[in-house]
């Protein structure tokens, strides 16, 4: 079954599942079961052997242990335990009183988090983590439910470090265009920079992510979960299953400084990025910014980087000498905390794998390849292909590699002035179908992050995003029928704008109503 229309079931039945039943742990599981049946024509034994195979696959394959997977299952621990000192210090708290008093309204805490997140533009998992740790203080404060808070997170992590040549995005990038462009007269850096003007999904998740925090528009899903927070001050909904919810465990310190949040996360910070330039700078034969991101080990950086912020906060906590809490507890907390963030990124990994052997993305780029059509649809037909591999994988990355040289091959026999659209429409499509996906990693990593119950995350974020892939693809029509860069790209935001603020308005007056 595997690279046939066939192949798309299991992966269909795992995201109807996870929108009926809410569970994303049962629908990662049953989609898992299911891939490893059509694999193996519904032989139970092979199947379960190949369950198998895919888990210990994560942690070892070719009989070495996949230190990337480890190292990045050991941050998020880490992450967990310094979460927990920063709330037992008491300094989550100090920093929620003092940023309350020098944001004083909601929209400026609400716009810290995009700001953010455009200033931490070095890596997508980096910006998912870091910008959550910062603003959920002040954003907790002001009463923004979290679910707000992980959109405001993965909505301005990916679309950033897509159009960013300096990221470990970029750099992956540029590489990769290199090969594509080569008969052409562009070289890989140019090629990458006119593609961004095209990236017209990415542009327009960062201006919509603005309107909303400007205007506090509340669309879909997201206006229960923001009801709940301003008139109720529940940030996330009773009973919903948070990672690194600390709330009910302990009481933080009364003796609580900034200090005690600022000084882990600048070290954080700071030893994680000189990390990146180090590892970076030890792969590469010539030093250049370039080469440096392109070889950088994003997941050895944020380990270590984890496991320096949570020794800080270990001695911080060590010196307030008076503690509410023990020691232990605190480091067990914090682990227990990560523990269903950890499951569910596993069995994305998992469905990952079983999906990618099925041949999915290998099956919707073949339609693609034959699908006798006009040239002048091709970069909408890229973009929705692409979307839909990034949807069905839960992987950006893995979509780049499947349909950049595609959609190369195609337009350089179809119509060379359509590439560098056509290939911006595959980063584009891919980045929309990744925010759309329970399973894709920054996902994940977005509602972990930002401390919001992952389903709801994924939830409230999709009419946000299908309202600026709509727009996208009207402006990619234009682009395909007219070869007009500017007007396509004004007509997709000016779609944006109108199709949020009336979504928005049309929502308040049903509401009046009833």
């Amino acid at each position: 079954m595997e690279g046939t229309i066939f192949s798309l079931i299991p992966a269909l039945i795992m995201l109807i599942l996870v929108l009926l039943t809410r569970k994303v742990l049962l629908s990662l599981g049953i989609g898992i079961i299911v891939g490893a049946l059509f694999i193996h024509n519904f032989n139970i034994v092979d199947s379960v052997v190949e369950i198998w195979s895919v888990f210990i696959g994560i942690f070892i394959s070719d009989g070495a242990f996949n230190i990337g997977e480890i190292q990045l299952i050991g941050f998020l621990i880490l992450l967990g335990i310094m979460t927990a000192f920063l709330q037992a210090t008491g300094g989550s708290q100090a920093f929620g009183d003092w940023m309350i008093a020098k944001v004083k309204t909601r929209r400026g805490a609400q716009l810290m988090a995009p700001i953010l997140g455009i200033i931490i533009f070095i890596d997508d998992y980096f910006n998912a983590l870091a910008v959550g740790q910062i603003a959920r203080p002040l954003t907790d404060r002001h009463h923004i439910s979290r679910a707000k808070l992980a959109y405001y997170i993965d909505s301005t992590s990916a679309p950033v470090t897509v159009i960013s040549p300096i990221s470990s995005w970029g750099a992956y990038l540029i590489g990769l265009v290199g090969g594509l462009v080569v008969t052409t007269d562009l070289k890989p850096l140019q090629a990458f920079v006119q593609m961004i003007p095209y990236n017209l999904y990415a542009i327009g998740a960062l201006v919509l992510v603005f309107l909303v925090a400007l205007f506090n528009l509340n669309v879909g899903p997201m206006r229960k979960h923001e009801d709940l927070a301003m008139n109720h001050g529940e940030v996330v909904p009773k009973g919903a299953k948070i990672p690194g919810d600390l709330s009910n465990v302990f009481e933080p310190s009364k003796k609580g400084r900034i200090y005690h949040l600022i000084i882990p996360i600048v070290v954080l910070l700071i030893v994680t990025i000189v990390l990146m330039f180090v590892t970076g700078a030890m792969g590469s034969e010539q030093i250049t910014i370039l080469s440096i991101f392109e070889n950088t080990n994003v997941n050895l950086s944020l380990f270590y980087g984890g496991l320096a912020a949570v020794i800080v906060s270990f001695v911080l906590f060590l010196l307030q000498r008076e503690h509410q809490v023990k020691t232990s507890l605190v480091f067990i907390e914090g682990i227990k905390a990560m523990l269903p963030a950890i499951y569910i990124l596993l069995l994305a990994w998992m469905i990952g794998s079983i999906i990618s052997t099925l041949q999915i993305g290998e099956y919707l780029a073949q339609v693609v390849e034959n699908a006798n059509i006009s040239t002048s649809l091709l970069p909408l037909i890229f973009f929705v292909i692409s979307g839909f591999i990034a949807l069905a994988t839960g992987t950006s990355w893995g979509t780049f590699g499947i349909m950049l040289p595609i959609a190369s091959n195609i337009m350089a026999v179809a119509d060379t002035n359509l590439l560098i659209p056509s290939l911006a429409a595959v980063l584009a499509g891919s980045v929309f179908g990744d925010h759309c996906s329970p399973i894709s990693d920054t996902t994940v990593l977005s509602s972990t992050g930002a401390g919001a119950n992952h389903i709801d995350h994924v939830m409230t974020q999709l009419p946000y995003a299908f309202i600026v892939a709509i727009s996208s693809a009207v402006g990619y029509l234009i682009i395909g029928f007219m070869e007009h860069l500017l007007l396509g790209f004004v007509v997709s935001l000016s779609l944006i704008i109108v199709i949020t603020f009336s979504w928005s308005r049309t929502s308040s007056r049903k509401r009046q109503r009833t």
